[in-house]
């Protein structure tokens, strides 16, 4: 993680759904009603969270009424209606897979959940009186596709990061997709519960860990092969620090973001992430003393992003040139790059040569 050990201490929700733009006034809060268990006969698993790797929390049979409050991105799920990536919020830190959901109509236009409360929360024009222009790109400049009135409603699909826009609300690179190719500066948007953690558009949903180490690997090998290939680097030396950085893939930067290397942004995503998410992190300095708090990261739209821009930071930095002259020699590489001050943990070089040898992640080299 650069110079920095990392902790990721937070994780967040969000929600993929497609959605109409919708003007008016927001809804009240309170419970969706028309949704159903629907099942091949037993009961639906309520989870502590939108993941089957979450608690077990209560049960509900085939057939049951749902009240739903708001909808969040979890685990994809291919299940008894659909397959799908939203989860639903049936009450404080209990959710259910929509994959299992069914509708006595037309499923409506679920708010999201908001990240503080669990709750509905809705995106609301806010622009002191003035209208909001819609893009057809996260970019001013971009064609014009209409506009929105100050305290119009608009339902937000998901995020892309564009032009930087200095607005009533904020400042800030995220716009919001409002609709196919219609998108609105996120700098004039606020959300009626507080904020959700909202997905970014083409971003693949957030990752489970395998129920083994085993399956971490196996997940992970063919993208460090890659980038082997692509930029010398080691697969071995990558699959051991990935297992290190993510905790065997548990840390909410790579479950949510795809981030595996806590790759961090400094201003900008660079050429492979798709935007950049602060997280709240707890971090030690490399001449002593440790603190809390809030980092910008790279988000991914996939692993393999995350593992090409790792690969070609390693590859094209200077201060780790003298480890690319031992690429052929995982173990020597290991201890380069950690003198060229990759991380400050002094075991570090000696914790990616363990677990090498003890998974055998050599033979990815091949």
């Amino acid at each position: 993680m650069g110079v920095y050990d990392i902790l990721i201490r937070v994780a967040a929700s969000t929600a993929l759904t497609a959605g109409a733009v919708l003007v008016g006034t927001v809804p009240a809060a309170a419970g969706i009603t028309g949704a159903s268990v629907s099942t091949p006969g037993g009961p639906l698993n309520v989870r502590s969270g939108p993941a089957t790797d979450q608690d077990i929390v209560a049960e509900l049979d085939d057939g049951s009424a749902l009240a739903i409050r708001c909808k969040t991105r979890g685990e994809h799920i291919d299940g008894h209606v659909r397959e799908d990536s939203t989860w639903l919020n049936v009450g404080e830190d209990r959710w259910v897979s929509h994959a299992y959901v069914d509708w006595s109509g037309a499923a409506p236009a679920l708010p999201w959940c908001s990240m503080a409360t669990q709750e509905a929360t809705y995106a609301e024009v806010t622009t002191a009186g003035g209208a909001l222009n819609v893009r057809l790109d996260a970019d001013s400049g971009s064609d014009k596709r209409g506009t929105y009135r100050d305290g119009t409603a608009v339902q937000v699909a998901c995020q892309v990061w564009g032009q930087s826009v200095d607005g009533e609300v904020d400042e800030t690179n995220i716009w919001y997709r409002v609709g196919e190719e219609r998108h609105v500066s996120a700098a004039y948007v606020e959300w009626s519960n507080g904020e959700p953690w909202l997905p970014w558009c083409g971003q693949a949903p957030p990752s489970v860990p395998g129920d083994t180490e085993q399956d971490f690997i196996d997940r992970h090998a063919a993208a460090a092969q890659e980038s082997r290939r692509a930029t010398g680097v080691p697969a071995s030396v990558t699959l051991a620090q990935a297992i290190l950085e993510t905790g065997w893939g548990d840390s909410a930067l790579a479950r949510e973001d795809h981030n595996i290397f806590g790759m961090k942004c400094f201003g900008s995503p660079g050429s492979h992430a798709i935007g950049c998410r602060d997280y709240g992190t707890f971090e030690c300095s490399p001449t002593g003393g440790c603190f809390d708090m809030d980092a910008s990261f790279r988000a991914y739209a996939d692993v393999a992003d995350s593992y090409r821009d790792h690969g070609e930071l390693l590859s094209g930095w200077s201060r780790y040139a003298a480890a690319m002259e031992h690429a052929d020699d995982p173990d020597r590489f290991a201890r380069e790059i950690h003198q060229a001050g990759y991380a400050t943990d002094p075991e570090y070089a000696d914790k990616l040569i363990g677990l090498m040898e003890k998974y055998d992640l050599y033979r990815y080299d091949d």
